[in-house]
């Protein structure tokens, strides 16, 4: 797993989590790399702070652990409990992103994934939501 340090072209900073710096490359080239603030795809890359990702070590845990320097653990913990909080609705999250957002069921808390076609049929829509890396939204066992 590489953590990248990234800006938008309107001076957003976000962080980037990818399965190696080809598939960053990837994603990059397809428009798939987006601000979570703006949604810009002009995306650059930054210096990284300390930060060390690892493999859990027996095959029983499934995961990713990670550990990050500069008291940004306490960080990471917060989104992990957040993202713990929330239903995982899959493939369905557009849909039901929509019946939160039209009052069809209560509110709740969900993530899921989406296609960028269907996430700007979403932002165009007025409905909020963030876009996360993968291995924070998937689920740990």
């Amino acid at each position: 797993m590489i953590v990248y340090d990234l800006i938008c072209a309107h001076q957003h900073r976000f962080e980037g989590w990818f399965e190696s710096a080809g598939e960053y490359a990837r994603q990059r080239e397809d428009s798939a790399v987006r601000c979570p603030i703006c949604d810009d795809a002009v995306i650059e890359r930054r210096p990284t702070l300390n930060i060390r990702v690892a493999r859990a070590a027996a095959p029983s845990e499934a995961g990713t652990e990670v550990a990050v320097a500069g008291g940004d653990e306490e960080a990471l913990k917060r989104v992990r409990r957040l993202i713990a909080q929330t239903e995982n609705v899959g493939r369905a999250f557009p849909e039901e992103a929509r019946k939160i957002h039209y009052d069809e069921v209560p509110k709740r808390g969900i993530r899921g994934q989406a296609t960028a076609e269907e996430a700007e049929e979403l932002r165009d829509e007025g409905i909020d939501f963030l876009s996360l890396p993968s291995a924070l939204t998937r689920d740990l066992n």
